[in-house]
Parts: structure tokens; C-alpha cells; sequence
């Protein structure tokens, strides 16, 4: 691929009103989570405008983030083939096609290794460390409906995405042609293995706060 090809201003939109989406689509999830400490809180202003303004918010964070994944993007030749060829005119059956089983077998084995894991490792070594304190944690936070996750999904599908892999892969890997690279220019294969271990890190890291609030950090 081109590592100097323009910005594309379409994509950028659609990336933006995608990542907006999955903002409200979040909000009935989260809102429940924290029904409790909103109850107990004087808000300065009303809740809607407060909320309004935390989609404004969240609106400029994804847009400088989608300014800096598409910018780097260009310059790695790196980019959102897919989406980039329906805006061309050109067909995408096939390369949907090429993506979808991988996606959905990894996506299953992915999901089912996280439960067992859960099951059989980490929920013994939280109950070894917390003992019976470990039994209330789920009474700590509200559980919300099964729509509100569905719903909550598409933000971590569509928003962490953008966060995570189109600005912050894309960035590392950036950086990472600095020091290796291919006679196009492009970063290499180990630079982009690199990016994406560590990009995945720093996701499990931005979890600690929220995790905090349930139980000590050790």
C-alpha cells in the first residue's frame, strides 16, 4: 500500500459519528452501574446537560484520536481497506469474505478461553485473596440488563477500537519504522507485532481504575 496517501475526510466522518454512537449506545450500562452514587450526589447542573456535555466531551477526544490513527495511518501504509474500497466503489464481498470465519472462530475460542479462565483460575485466586469478601463484589455495583450490555458492546467493538488500534497501534508503529523498517517504508512485520502487544497492555492497564473501585490494588 501507498505510505503517502491523503487524508481521507469521508472515513474520518463516518469513524466519528460511529465513535458517537457508541457513546450513547454505552450510556443506558453505565448510568446503571452508577445509580447509586448518583442518587447520593448533588449535582452543579442537571443530569441531561452533564451528560450532554460528556458526549461533547468524548466527541473532540475521538475526533483528535481519529485525526492522529488516519494521519499515521497514511504515512505507514496502514489503513481501513475495507472501508476505504466501498468509498472507491470498488466490491468488498471477497475481502469480507477472506475476514469473517478467522474472525468468528477467534472470536468464539477468544471468549471461551475467557470464561475458563474466569471459572477456573482467576475467580479462585480473587476468592484465595479476598476470602468472603470476594462474595460481594457483584453486590457492589448494579447489573444491568442484558440489552444494556448488548447495547454497551458496540462501544467497546467500535470506540476502544478506535482508541486502541487505529490511534495507538498506528502510533507505536509509526514510531517503530523509525527504527525498522521495509524498503517501502513501512514498518515491519516485528514493529507491528510490537505495537500490538503493546497497545493491548495499555488497554488492560486503562481497566485499573475502574477495577480499583471494587477491590485494592495489590
Amino acid at each position: 500500500m501507498n505510505t503517502t496517501k491523503p487524508f481521507n475526510w469521508k472515513i474520518f466522518f463516518i469513524l466519528l459519528a460511529a465513535s458517537v454512537f457508541g457513546v450513547l449506545a454505552v450510556l443506558p450500562y453505565t448510568l446503571t452501574l452508577q445509580a447509586d452514587a448518583l442518587a447520593k450526589m448533588t449535582l452543579p447542573i442537571p443530569l441531561p446537560l452533564l451528560i450532554s456535555i460528556q458526549v461533547l466531551q468524548n466527541g473532540i477526544i475521538f475526533a483528535v484520536a481519529i485525526l492522529i490513527g488516519l494521519f499515521l495511518a497514511n504515512r505507514t501504509g496502514l489503513g481501513l481497506p475495507i472501508l476505504e474500497a466501498k468509498l472507491a466503489g470498488e466490491s468488498v464481498a471477497e475481502r469480507v469474505k477472506a475476514i469473517l470465519l478467522p474472525s468468528i472462530l477467534l472470536g468464539v475460542i477468544g471468549s471461551v478461553l475467557i470464561i475458563l479462565l474466569d471459572q477456573f483460575i482467576f475467580a479462585p485466586a480473587l476468592l484465595a485473596e479476598l476470602g468472603n469478601a470476594a462474595d460481594g463484589l457483584n453486590l457492589k455495583t448494579a447489573q444491568p440488563e442484558a440489552w444494556k450490555g448488548l447495547l454497551a458492546s458496540f462501544y467497546g467493538g467500535i470506540d476502544e477500537e478506535i482508541l486502541l488500534r487505529l490511534c495507538v497501534l498506528t502510533l507505536l508503529a509509526w514510531l517503530g519504522k523509525f527504527v525498522n523498517h521495509t524498503a517501502e517504508g513501512r514498518p515491519t512485520l516485528i514493529v507491528l507485532w510490537i505495537a500490538n502487544i503493546l497497545a493491548a497492555i495499555l488497554f488492560g492497564l486503562g481497566h485499573l481504575p475502574a477495577t480499583s473501585l471494587l477491590i485494592p490494588i495489590t
